[in-house]
């Protein structure tokens, strides 16, 4: 009897060592010495160089290289708030694709702390270790007072992979889907169902881009200006939002959308949302394992362009096609932070990457080698811009 995916994941992580990662030295030490260059005496060299000029530890320790993926486990793949511990495995894979994709080191994180000023705490008492910051699978709100603090008091890049990786990912996607489909993105109607970490990063930086017209939907219907029960970061979205301030559901929402992204639920967009849509609609349903529309079906109702976030349809919206690359331009440059410019410098490399688009090809696939290189390039080009380097 042939075993179930769970079957063979446990066998995967099991054997033949615990878990998927491992510390490995890049020195070595055969003899009397390489230990006394490794530790004492040697190594005092290295440390007062560091406090010569802290610069030194780019070149002299692992720093350079080295992100920590920190999670506290509130909000963990389509898991939910499983917690720190069971949020693990995730963030050791997480690791396992910096080095992978991108020749970065990683160590993963996971914190005991749900209070977001402890949590920031804790995170910026770190920097002296790490080059950059991934923080995964925190929830919404929390989310982004964590890292708007963090991005202020630290010195060193902090990228939610939520927020940003997806939101480069959107961006690229939908600069290629508008191109096949001849509409520009100053004159689209744009919904998200979702309103959560994705949904909201995505929004903005695509109004930074130049949409115009761009609605977020939460699990009680559009969000607008009458709203009592939003909290303060989806009522600050309203400041670029939903300008003609819409009111009701999904449904109502999607009339002559020419955009729809999902990052949801599975199942909840019908064919007659889909029909409703403008002519040459873009459905990106990126809700998994279930998207809140299966591809044939929104392919029968008329969408010309259709994504998912699953490896077994066309279009596979994957964060994986953007940290990789972000974090390693960032570092390259010693960046202390990502920014806007970056963020869409990294959109417009991966939209490149696709040179004809077509209704079953516009974004790259994840295990693509020009991916990384691309995105790298692209953004430390854009950091050294902004810094006249």
């Amino acid at each position: 009897m042939a075993k179930t995916l769970d079957e063979t994941a446990l066998e995967y992580h099991r054997a033949p060592t615990p878990g998927k990662l491992a510390v490995v030295a890049t020195k070595p030490l055969a003899n009397q010495r390489d230990l006394g260059l490794a530790y004492s005496p040697g190594v005092a060299a290295a440390c007062e160089a560091i406090v010569e000029d802290a610069a030194h530890a780019s070149t002299l320790t692992v720093r350079g290289n080295l992100v920590a993926v920190i999670t506290n486990g509130t909000a963990v793949l389509g898991l939910g708030a499983i917690g720190p511990l069971a949020a693990k495995p995730v963030m050791e894979g997480k690791a396992v694709l910096f080095k992978k994709f991108a020749g970065i080191d990683a160590f993963d994180i996971e914190i005991d702390e749900t209070d977001p000023d402890k949590l920031v705490e804790i995170i910026a008492s770190l920097e002296p270790t790490f080059g950059a910051i991934n923080l995964e699978d925190i929830k919404a709100p929390e989310c982004f007072v964590v890292e708007g603090k963090l991005r202020q008091r630290m010195n060193i890049p902090v990228f939610h992979d939520d927020q940003h990786g997806t939101a480069i990912v959107i961006l690229a996607t939908i600069i290629n889907a508008l191109q096949v489909v001849g509409k520009k993105i100053e004159e689209v109607k744009i919904v998200f169902s979702g309103a959560g970490a994705g949904s909201i990063a995505s929004a903005r930086l695509l109004v930074k881009y130049g949409a115009t017209n761009v609605l977020l939907l939460d699990s009680h219907g559009l969000v607008h200006q009458g709203r009592t029960d939003l909290n303060p970061i989806k009522a600050e979205m309203l400041k670029i939002t939903n300008p003609d301030n819409v009111t009701g559901s999904l449904a109502d929402a999607m009339q002559l959308a020419d955009v729809f992204v999902g990052l949801s639920a599975g199942g909840i967009v019908t064919q007659d949302m889909v029909r409703s849509m403008a002519p040459g609609a873009a459905v990106f349903a990126a809700a998994n394992p279930t998207p809140e529309i299966m591809p044939d079906l929104a392919q029968e109702a008329g969408a010309v362009v259709i994504g998912t976030g699953r490896s077994d349809f066309p279009n596979q919206i994957n964060n994986s096609l953007a940290f990789p690359g972000v974090f390693r331009g960032a570092l390259d440059v010693r960046a202390t932070r990502i920014t806007d410019r970056m963020k869409i410098a990294g959109a417009e490399a991966l939209a490149g990457l696709v040179a004809k688009p077509t209704a079953e090809r516009i974004i790259p696939w994840s295990l693509d080698k020009d991916v990384v290189p691309a995105v790298s390039h692209a953004v430390a080009r854009a950091w050294q811009s902004e810094h006249g380097h």
